[in-house]
């Protein structure tokens, strides 16, 4: 490892292997020509594109952070967890991540047929917007629903149609977030609270609970992200300190799924540093 990590550096971002829609390649080249200088590819509960994202990596002259953006559950609430630098042949996390991927596969093709009673849709309008070997989800449904002109785009259809709250959506399987940290840790990855305060103070995890996360090793928390609260933002800055949290913060990437622009928030470099000294499973590619 270098002395200093180049920055600026996003480490929260997707590719179509998910639900993003540029190919891991074709990031990394949106990345560099972004004027980012270290990037991490985070797919859902998914590292098929880090061949790819490598490759391109060493190609634009850009660090590659390998990672990857695993789904939990803390009662009915959805958390994610950030993982860098796994071991991706890790047999427990490989096991795991299957599981949650048949899940999301089972409850997309319910969803459609909830859907298919109401709305002009069908399985196959969704496997033509999704990517060979890609994680269906409620991104691709939504993208679905825009191709058959049944609403605008992806905010439409996630505001309305696709809201828990219209009956045809329902939770897929995840792990509890103590589970999840432990799983990570044990792939040699480095575990982050990936934007863990969008709906504000009232809607982050109890702190007795992140310092049960951080018992179990639990690394950082991913603070400047467009869809915190501005204070949630500094309530994580003031847990951060008192635990010794890393922060980071990324943009949350999905190409034109999303309006998140990269590079739109960063982490510096010494918070890169110390992922990468943490990370034993994987090496990251140019640093």
């Amino acid at each position: 490892m270098t002395d200093t990590v180049p920055g600026p550096a996003d480490l929260h971002t997707h590719s179509a292997v998910s639900d993003g829609t540029e190919d891991p390649r074709d990031l990394v080249a949106s990345a560099a020509e972004a004027g980012l200088r270290t990037v991490a590819l985070t797919d859902h509960d998914s590292t098929a594109g880090w061949e790819e994202a490598s490759t391109a990596a060493r190609e634009h002259g850009i660090a590659l952070i390998p990672g990857m953006e695993l789904s939990t559950r803390y009662g009915h609430r959805s958390v994610h967890l950030l993982a860098y630098l796994i071991d991706p042949a890790d047999r427990a996390l490989v096991d795991e991540t299957a599981r949650i991927r048949e899940s999301r596969l089972t409850r997309a093709e319910h969803i459609v047929g909830n859907l298919g009673r109401d709305y002009p849709l069908t399985w196959e309008d969704v496997l033509a917007q999704t990517g060979d070997g890609a994680t269906v989800g409620r991104p691709h449904i939504a993208d679905a629903l825009v191709a058959r002109g049944i609403v605008a785009d992806r905010e439409e259809a996630f505001a309305g149609i696709l809201h828990p709250s219209r009956g045809y959506v329902f939770p897929h399987y995840a792990p509890d977030p103590l589970t999840a940290v432990a799983l990570v840790r044990a792939a040699g990855g480095v575990p982050v609270l990936a934007h863990p305060a969008t709906r504000g103070r009232s809607g982050i995890l109890p702190e007795g609970y992140i310092r049960e996360l951080v018992d179990a090793g639990l690394a950082g928390v991913e603070v400047e992200h467009r869809e915190n609260t501005s204070e949630g933002r500094q309530w994580l800055r003031d847990v951060a300190r008192r635990l010794d949290l890393i922060m980071t913060g990324s943009s949350d990437y999905h190409g034109t799924g999303k309006p998140n622009r990269l590079g739109e928030n960063v982490t510096d470099s010494d918070a890169v540093e110390r992922i990468v000294a943490e990370g034993t499973g994987w090496s990251p590619v140019g640093i």
